[in-house]
């Protein structure tokens, strides 16, 4: 059995909300050392948008979806877990995708970064694919009968 497999999947879940949420940040501090991108934040647009202070705020929104992740992971139930991490998945996987192509042809750090991003989202989404019932960590500590009757 191999790590990944001894992992619950909340924890595992929440794992790579926080290695994801990582790359975005340090994706963030190495595109604000390229001097184009400098220039344009000088000049208020960012990839060709408009760059201000509501910017900011929806920025900041957008990624509370990746940090509550971090804790939500941990704390739903295995339905209502695997229905929002999908959701968000799906979401951040949209918002990741269109950022590739909308204004400014993106940055080769920006590119690397994103593709990790990607990778990284779509693993969450193959855990939920493979998480089975009987992982559920309520149902480790039963019984093997209840756990049986529980799964099917």
């Amino acid at each position: 059995m191999n790590n990944v497999n001894r992992l619950e999947r909340p924890v595992l879940l929440s794992t790579l909300w926080i290695v994801l949420t990582l790359n975005y940040l340090y994706c963030d501090v190495l595109g604000l050392n390229d001097p184009a991108h400098l220039i344009a934040l000088q000049n208020g647009s960012l990839g060709g948008l408009p760059f201000s202070p509501s910017a900011l705020v929806a920025a900041g929104v957008l990624m509370q979806i990746p940090i509550a992740m971090v804790l939500l992971s941990r704390l739903l139930k295995r339905g209502l877990n695997r229905g929002l991490n999908a959701t968000a998945s799906v979401a951040m996987i949209a918002v990741q995708g269109a950022s590739l192509f909308l204004g400014t042809p993106p940055t080769p750090v920006y590119l690397f970064f994103s593709v990790i991003e990607i990778a990284l989202l779509l693993a969450i989404l193959f855990c939920l694919i493979t998480w089975r019932r009987s992982e559920d960590p309520a149902l480790a500590h039963a019984h093997p009968i209840s756990v049986e009757r529980a799964v099917t």
